[in-house]
């Protein structure tokens, strides 16, 4: 097990964010833990390029919470650097919506794939949600055996939200179609969790767990995160 975890928090950090204000404390908790050191750096969206030296260095990858991100292109070429290079992969939130828009692009070969946010042309596979869950709390179901369920121990979550955009139903059935998996759903059936089978860990969740922080409960998912980048 590694004694030193370096963690890319991609996305544009600012203050005022619940989430950004959760995430060091729920990186401290993981780091107190497992007993290990957790170099979590912050980056800008805009920041990243092509260049993956930029990114090799770093043994896990969280995209957070705060979209629409100055740079799309940005994030997602550190989720598709962390999909292709296997390295441990958590999005919450905007990481959610963007790793579906990566998946879209790059795996299914949707390029005109985008947020219904930033978008008006092309297949918007992020749009509004029907019922906005903004500083809400909500009942997921997890997926028996899922990478969640494993983390939280039970099947039944419920988690906090501030977003207004969630996977379009309309391409639903279509991404269900592909290796990537919905693992967690609420109660009306939306997709709340997605992870890809195959790859040593790589969830993405539309609600935020880190919140869990704030009040010093270390978040399951951040656990599992920081297990799988020290191994």
């Amino acid at each position: 097990m590694k004694t030193t975890v370096r963690l890319a928090l991609v996305g544009d950090y600012h203050p005022s964010i619940t989430a950004h204000q959760a995430i060091p404390k729920a990186v401290e908790l993981a780091a107190q833990r497992f007993n290990i050191s957790i170099h979590a750096d912050w980056l800008a969206t805009e920041t990243i390029t092509d260049d993956p030296a930029s990114l090799s260095h770093f043994d896990a990858f969280w995209c957070t919470p705060g979209s629409p991100y100055r740079s799309t292109e940005g994030a997602i070429r550190a989720i598709r650097f962390a999909r292709e290079q296997n390295k441990p992969f958590l999005g919450t939130c905007g990481g959610f919506q963007h790793a579906i828009i990566e998946y879209a692009r790059n795996v299914m070969d949707w390029q005109d794939a985008g947020h219904g946010e930033t978008d008006t042309e092309g297949r918007l596979v992020i749009a509004a949600l029907a019922c906005e869950m903004v500083e809400k709390q909500g009942s997921v179901t997890l997926l028996e055996g899922s990478i969640p369920a494993k983390a939280y121990a039970t099947l039944e979550i419920e988690e906090g939200y501030r977003c207004r955009y969630g996977i379009n139903t309309e391409f639903q059935s279509a991404l269900a179609g592909q290796s990537l998996k919905m693992v967690g759903h609420d109660a009306a059936g939306e997709v709340r969790a997605i992870e890809l089978p195959g790859h040593p860990f790589y969830v993405a969740t539309l609600f935020q767990p880190e919140r869990a922080a704030l009040k010093g409960e270390l978040p399951p998912l951040v656990a599992a995160l920081i297990q799988a980048a020290s191994i």
